[in-house]
């Protein structure tokens, strides 16, 4: 991303707004938001294998993992407005398990990324099963819109669910099941 131009779009986009872009507060706020979306959106520089880093490692182990409340800030395609919620990702291993850890870069790698989240949601679990090669994968992301809580219908207290089985997740009820109630069982810490 060349931040110099990005820089320049918002300085003519404050102008546009009816701002002054040299005014005061708002100087440095050109180079402040090219950053930040270069932050925000630096999911387009990376890829699965870099999220990984080799952090697949053999196992015998063929039960459920399943991390919880993985933090997602996206922001959304059509508006771009933030969306933010928890993901949840299961997967039952055959021959390899993915590090703890690279679950949760693995969501992050795709939430940074202009998105919807119907889109992100199947491209965790895809990622997931590509990595690992399990029996199933089940990704669930229950996440806030803002750009329908700041505008259009204003509704604040929406959240919008989302699901991806695929594997056994998806062909045996029993095991989806098992994963939906253990992802709403509550930890004691």
């Amino acid at each position: 991303m060349n931040e110099k131009r990005v820089a320049k779009l918002v300085r003519d986009l404050l102008r546009e707004l009816g701002e002054d872009p040299d005014r005061e507060g708002l100087k440095a706020t050109p180079v402040r938001v090219a950053r930040s979306l270069a932050f925000l959106t630096d999911g387009y520089r990376r890829n699965v294998a870099d999220a990984i880093g080799g952090a697949v490692f053999a196992s015998q182990a063929n039960n459920m993992i399943i991390v919880r409340n993985i933090e997602i800030y996206s922001l959304c395609e059509h508006h771009m407005l933030p969306f933010y919620g928890r993901c949840h990702i299961g997967y039952i291993a055959r021959k390899h398990v993915l590090g703890v850890s690279k679950l949760a870069r693995i969501a992050d790698l795709y939430a940074r990324r202009l998105q919807i989240q119907e889109r992100l949601t199947e491209q965790i679990a895809m990622a997931v099963e590509e990595a690992v090669h399990p029996e199933g994968v089940g990704v669930v992301m229950e996440c806030r819109h803002l750009c329908m809580m700041m505008r259009g219908v204003e509704k604040q207290g929406s959240i919008m669910t989302t699901s991806s089985v695929r594997g056994s997740f998806h062909n045996d009820s029993a095991t989806r099941s098992e994963f939906l109630n253990l992802i709403r069982t509550q930890a004691d810490f």
